[in-house]
């Protein structure tokens, strides 16, 4: 693969919370979710963020390549069209 999407910048970019609310356990949090499976198992990491993707473009966010390979080192890339942000996740509310 030498083109993908980095979650953790769309996850930041779309909700608009800092680099230090991106970790995959913060994300399922912020969005109401508990981590499924073990921690840092490829398989599980992977659905986990998998369904981070699934609740970002029900929330409305166009996930588009913001990572690439070229000449073998890591490039940000960047989109002409600008992504429209939604509010920070709010956990769910419960009702008594």
């Amino acid at each position: 693969a030498k083109k993908w999407i980095n979650i953790r910048k769309s996850y930041g970019n779309f909700y608009k919370v800092p680099r230090n609310q991106t970790k995959l356990t913060i994300m399922l949090e912020n969005l109401g979710m508990n981590y499924d499976g073990r921690p840092h198992s490829g398989l599980d990491d992977s659905k986990n963020i998998a369904r981070i993707a699934i609740r970002m473009l029900q929330d409305g966010c166009d996930l588009r390549v913001n990572e690439r390979i070229h000449g073998g080192q890591l490039m940000t890339v960047v989109s002409s069209v600008p992504l429209e942000g939604a509010p920070a996740p709010q956990m769910p509310r419960y009702r008594n």
